[in-house]
């Protein structure tokens, strides 16, 4: 079997690997002229943490991590008023819980991926003839590629769902926020923010400072907007967004790094009533994009590319698999948008009520009730569709092994 993917993010690499697994020809193109070095820190568990660890890279992940004891929201002069304990989270999840940074997490995919997989950068796709038994797909600079399979897992503005399924604007949900990560370099700020996680106790607009190794720290920040179009100058639009908060920001926003280091994009989700036609197959934020509000994007990425490998490697047929794939991972997917809509008021409120509200939930985290409700609401329901093909491949395994 041929496989194209298209897309080097974490959902290709997971992709890549899988189908390679599978004993297919792996090709993975990527439009950039490179690893992309920018990005932001990401809480890993659930589907994408089980299926890193069936898949091996989960010691990498670890390591490549950082294990965070809390998050601390701070006013206007950095005092502490409310806390959200990382360390009960992560006993909620029986540890199974790292946080990471968006690029070394694919740094830690990129390094295994299998030496037959053809990682290709610079390749842009601008055609797809999908004719039922196969796929021919055209790359910007006229070349054509056969293969049997396309998947599409270039994100949330997706190339291959453009070409194949029609415009975004029928698929996105802007949410109403713009949203932006960058890292830079700076001791003192690092000192100032300390090991753990500081967000800022605000509204309508929120800059979380996250301690990193080596002096650095990476930044976070969101704020609504009410219109979804993104600037041209990133880097001036967040100094405008944010010009006027307290404690380190005025710091960060000088050094704030110029428009190409900086990760920025609107909050949307991605809405579609099919994930695959004929032999093009989406996966990760090309389909199902749930947005930071939710949280879990890239476990789900990683946990799709286990579940559409694992229904290839058991069904004959390329069509059923992707059937049997789409309805698999479908419900996990509407969980977690439907979790990070409802989370919108709660992520970043939008009144001094909210931000009283949310201060006080945090503050009464020490009852076990509240605990729970909190918990629940940051990690939701545990994912059973990874946990259960493991263990089948195991048996198979076991089959496989019996002289009987």
């Amino acid at each position: 079997m041929k496989v194209v993917v298209c897309g080097a993010g974490i959902a290709g690499l997971a992709t890549a690997e899988r189908m390679s697994s599978l004993g297919a020809e792996v090709v993975l193109l990527e439009r950039a002229s490179g690893p992309r070095a920018h990005g932001y820190l990401i809480d890993f568990f659930g589907a994408g943490y089980d299926a890193a660890e069936a898949i091996g890279v989960l010691p990498a992940i670890r390591d490549a991590g950082y294990n965070f004891d809390e998050a601390r929201l701070v006013d206007e002069q950095g005092r502490r008023r409310a806390t959200l304990s990382y360390v009960k989270i992560d006993r909620a999840l029986r540890g199974r819980l790292v946080s990471v940074l968006r690029p070394d997490l694919e740094k830690v995919l990129r390094d295994n991926l299998p030496d037959n997989v053809e990682l290709r950068y610079g390749a842009a796709v601008t055609g797809v003839d999908d004719h039922g038994d196969g796929v021919t797909v055209t790359l910007d600079g006229g070349e054509t590629l056969q293969a049997d399979l396309l998947v599409g897992a270039d994100g949330i503005h997706s190339t291959v769902r453009a070409l194949v399924f029609g415009d975004e604007a029928q698929y996105l949900r802007y949410l109403g926020f713009h949203t932006a990560a960058f890292i830079f370099h700076a001791p003192a700020i690092r000192e100032a923010a300390g090991d753990d996680v500081a967000l800022t106790d605000t509204i309508d607009r929120q800059i979380g400072f996250y301690g990193l190794r080596d002096g650095k720290v990476a930044v976070f920040a969101v704020h609504r907007a009410p219109d979804r179009q993104l600037p041209e100058d990133t880097r001036a639009a967040i100094r405008a967004a944010y010009a006027d908060m307290g404690w380190l920001v005025p710091e960060a926003l000088q050094l704030c790094p110029p428009t190409p280091e900086i990760y920025y994009d609107e909050v949307a989700q991605v809405v579609m009533p099919r994930w695959h036609k004929n032999r093009v197959v989406l996966i990760g934020d090309a389909c199902s994009a749930v947005s930071l509000l939710a949280g879990q994007g890239a476990s789900l990425a990683v946990g799709a590319a286990y579940v559409l490998a694992e229904q290839l490697r058991r069904t004959s047929s390329i069509e059923r698999a992707l059937d049997f794939y789409e309805q698999l991972w479908r419900p996990e997917v509407e969980e977690k948008q439907r979790a990070g809509r409802d989370a919108a008021n709660r992520f970043l409120p939008s009144s001094p009520f909210e931000l009283w509200k949310r201060r006080t939930m945090l503050r009464l985290a020490w009852l076990r009730s509240v605990n729970r409700r909190i918990t629940a609401a940051m990690v939701g329901p545990p994912s059973p569709v990874v946990a259960m093909l493991r263990t089948g491949s195991e048996s198979d395994a076991d089959r496989e092994a019996s002289p009987g």
